[in-house]
C-alpha cells in the first residue's frame, strides 16, 4: 500500500522498507498480545542494536497510519524478532488482535538509533509503562551490571503480569498505578528521585511514557536535578487521547 505523505518524508530521509510476516502470537495478559515475524531480510540489511525500533503501517479510516514498536529478541541470523502490543482501541492493536500465522505488514526502519552512556553510570534510573516495556527490556540487557532504579505505571491490575526481564539483584522495580492521567507517576518520581541521585553528572535517566509525562518528568530532571542533557534519554511514546 502505499503510505502517503509520512512515507515520502521517510524515503527522503532514507528510511528503509520491509515485509515482515507473522509466525505465531502469544497472549501475554488479557491487554498484552506478542506476534512473532520473520523479518523480510532487515535484520540483516540493518544490524541490530538495543531498543531497535520499527515504523509498523496501518490503515485508519482509508488512510495510511503507522505507529513504532521496539523489536523483542531479534535474531539476524534467523531472521525472526517478536513485538508486544499494549492493546486498546485503535488501528495498530486492532490489526494485532486479529493478526495470524502468514499475514504481512509493511514496515519502514528509519530514526532508530542507540548510544550507550559514557562513562557508565553507578545507578540508572527508568521511567516507563506497558508501552515502552520492550524498550526497557532492551536497555537493562544492553547495560547488563548497571544497578537500575525503576518505576513502571500501570494502567490496570494485570500490568503486574507483563514479562518483565528484571534481575532482582541488579534492579529494583516499583510499579506505580496510572491516575490523575500520569500525575500521580510524577509526583511519585519527585518524592522518590532527589535522594536517589548521588551524582546528577553520573546519572543515566531514561523515561518513555506518555507525551506529556514524559515532557514534564525530562524538564524536571534536567532543570531542577541539574542532570545533564547528554545523560537523559526522553521519549514520549504516546498521546492521552484529550
Amino acid at each position: 500500500m502505499g503510505h502517503g505523505w509520512e512515507g515520502a518524508v521517510l524515503k527522503l530521509m532514507r528510511g528503509k522498507d520491509f515485509a515482515f510476516t507473522v509466525t505465531g502470537s502469544e497472549q501475554i495478559t488479557e491487554n498484552y498480545l506478542r506476534l512473532h515475524f520473520i523479518d523480510g531480510g532487515m535484520l540483516r540489511a540493518t544490524g541490530v542494536h538495543p531498543t531497535m525500533w520499527v515504523r509498523l503501517w496501518f490503515r485508519h479510516e482509508g488512510k495510511p497510519h503507522q505507529r513504532a514498536y521496539t523489536l523483542v529478541d531479534p535474531d539476524a541470523a534467523a531472521g525472526t524478532f517478536s513485538l508486544e502490543f499494549a492493546l486498546h482501541d485503535g488501528p495498530a492493536a486492532n490489526w494485532a488482535r486479529a493478526a495470524k500465522e502468514g499475514d504481512r505488514i509493511e514496515a519502514t526502519v528509519q530514526g532508530t538509533g542507540f548510544t550507550a552512556p559514557e562513562p557508565r553510570p553507578e545507578r540508572m534510573f527508568v521511567i516507563g509503562d506497558p508501552a515502552s516495556l520492550p524498550a526497557i527490556n532492551s536497555l537493562l540487557a544492553s547495560l547488563d551490571g548497571t544497578p537500575a532504579t525503576i518505576w513502571f505505571e500501570t494502567p490496570e491490575d494485570s500490568d503486574r503480569e507483563l514479562p518483565f526481564r528484571v534481575d532482582p539483584v541488579q534492579h529494583e522495580l516499583h510499579h506505580v498505578e496510572r491516575k490523575d492521567d500520569g500525575a500521580h507517576l510524577v509526583s511519585t518520581v519527585k518524592a522518590a528521585l532527589p535522594s536517589l541521585l548521588a551524582d546528577p553528572a553520573n546519572a543515566y535517566v531514561w523515561i518513555a511514557c506518555d507525551a506529556t509525562t514524559t515532557r514534564t518528568l525530562t524538564g524536571y530532571v534536567r532543570k531542577e536535578l541539574g542532570v545533564p542533557k547528554q545523560r537523559v534519554n526522553a521519549l514520549g511514546y504516546w498521546r492521552a487521547a484529550a
